[in-house]
């Protein structure tokens, strides 16, 4: 267990900016608009190495409790109640405000210790911007330049000195038998909502307003006894339709969570349907080839007549991935949990599953037997043996000859036939062809002078009759 220092402050301070200094990361989203930062987001300090920490990132705290204003300000005030240190940091360009008055008294009331950090100090004097924060009364007072990484090493001294040895900051450990799981949709479905049903406590701000959620942020859990890494991620829409800087930083974001993923639960609005946005996301997913569930949610509410049509939208609108497992949820009530996550293991077992070269090309002899591959030109693909490529996804290497002339249906087939022996589900399973190379490809035979004479003879017979 490590100590857990918190960053404070009001929005468009560097907070995020000097995360990503300490964590020699960019794992946080930067940018110059106010308000970017929302949830907490953890990560590790190995600046000194002998004595690593746990760094938070929070929201900017803007005064007001109402809206996404008070629930990120409900982040920050969660994350400094937890930590061992707090770093209140402020911007050296600008001065002191109001709302920066108001954070510290507030931080003086929790009984926190924290530190004063002076951010921007980049260009103008250092101590011309400690002299306007003197009236805080705040002992010692650090200027930095997160931007241009001024200042660091003397704030890293200034927290190990008043960190304790051990604390209670769990950290995210790459254990092998932790199942990732990542939950993916467009805007405003319940990803949130439904991270926070999981864990028990508002880990993640739910919102109505779409785009609440900008970053990916991982939370481990322990159900049942089996452990689990959720990753809630940021919804993703079409490119045509996505302007804004930040909301491209977080559809990158999201995109590394579908490849660093082992599962990925798409979730799907019941009350919409199915829609071309959440076509892109199965999209994303499947070119990653990562394990998939599918979650209805907002279940809850649904007429008889509702619900049917949603199953028939369903079976004709997601044919192209008719082997993932759909799963009825309702985030906000918490039904269909359990059953979400035997789908999760179902899908999980088959896309790690080991196979043996002996088993699969037993399974590709059984298949060719009952229907051989078509003749093209005249000449048939002969598929002579098979084996396991690799896994998440399931991956077969067949090698033979004339493979480039296999149809399309006949690799779909193929697809379809080992899905079915080994009882694969929620998992796309990949075939590389691979022919045998010509020994005789580029080699010429030389004829010696007796077949040269025997090939001159035959020539002048032919030409005298």
């Amino acid at each position: 267990m490590l100590p857990l220092v918190a960053l404070v402050g009001r929005p468009n301070v560097g907070k995020s900016t000097l995360f990503n200094v300490l964590t020699r990361s960019r794992d946080a989203l930067v940018h110059d608009e106010p308000g970017v930062t929302r949830d907490r987001h953890y990560g590790i300090c190995r600046l000194d190495e002998s004595r690593p920490f746990v760094l938070c990132d929070t929201g900017g705290l803007s005064g007001e409790e109402e809206g996404l204003a008070g629930a990120t300000a409900r982040q920050a005030r969660a994350a400094a109640e937890e930590a061992d240190l707090v770093l209140f940091v402020t911007d050296g360009r600008e001065g002191p405000s109001a709302v920066d008055e108001a954070i510290l008294a507030w931080l003086r009331r929790s009984g926190r210790p924290f530190l004063l950090v002076v951010n921007k100090v980049d260009g103008i004097e250092p101590g011309a911007a400690l002299a306007e924060f003197a009236g805080f009364g705040v002992e010692p007072s650090l200027p930095v330049a997160a931007a241009h990484r001024r200042g660091i090493d003397e704030l890293l001294a200034a927290v190990l000195i008043r960190l304790p040895e051990d604390g209670d900051a769990e950290v995210l450990a790459d254990e092998p038998d932790r199942v990732r799981v990542a939950f993916i949709g467009r805007p405003n479905v319940g990803k949130s909502t439904l991270v926070n049903r999981l864990l028990g406590e508002e880990r993640m701000i739910a919102s109505e307003v779409p785009g609440t959620t900008r970053d990916s942020i991982a939370v481990d859990l322990e159900r049942d006894g089996r452990k689990y890494r959720l990753i809630d991620t940021a919804g993703l829409r079409r490119r045509a339709r996505v302007e804004e800087a930040v909301e491209k930083f977080s559809a990158f974001k999201t995109l590394q969570a579908i490849e660093s993923c082992q599962v990925a639960v798409v979730l799907l609005d019941a009350s919409e349907g199915i829609t071309e946005q959440d076509a892109t996301v199965l999209g994303h997913v499947l070119e990653a080839g990562r394990a998939l569930v599918l979650a209805v949610n907002k279940w809850d509410g649904r007429t008889s007549y509702e619900r049917e049509q949603v199953q028939t939208m369903l079976e004709r609108k997601l044919q192209f991935c008719e082997w993932a497992e759909r799963v009825t949820i309702s985030a906000k009530h918490g039904t269909g949990l359990r059953e979400l996550f035997r789908a999760i293991h179902r899908a999980h077992a088959s896309a790690t599953r080991e196979f043996g070269t002996a088993e699969v090309t037993r399974a590709l002899e059984i298949a060719v037997q009952a229907f051989p591959p078509p003749n093209v030109r005249g000449h048939a693909p002969k598929l002579r043996f098979c084996h396991p490529g690799g896994s998440n996804p399931p991956t077969f290497v067949v090698h033979g000859s004339r493979l480039r002339t296999l149809p399309d249906s006949y690799r779909r087939y193929l697809e379809n036939f080992f899905r079915k022996r080994f009882k694969l589900v929620g998992t796309p399973v990949r075939f590389v062809f691979k022919e045998g190379e010509n020994p005789y490809e580029g080699r010429r035979n030389e004829l010696s002078e007796r077949q040269v004479r025997r090939r001159r003879r035959l020539l002048r017979h032919v030409k005298r009759r």
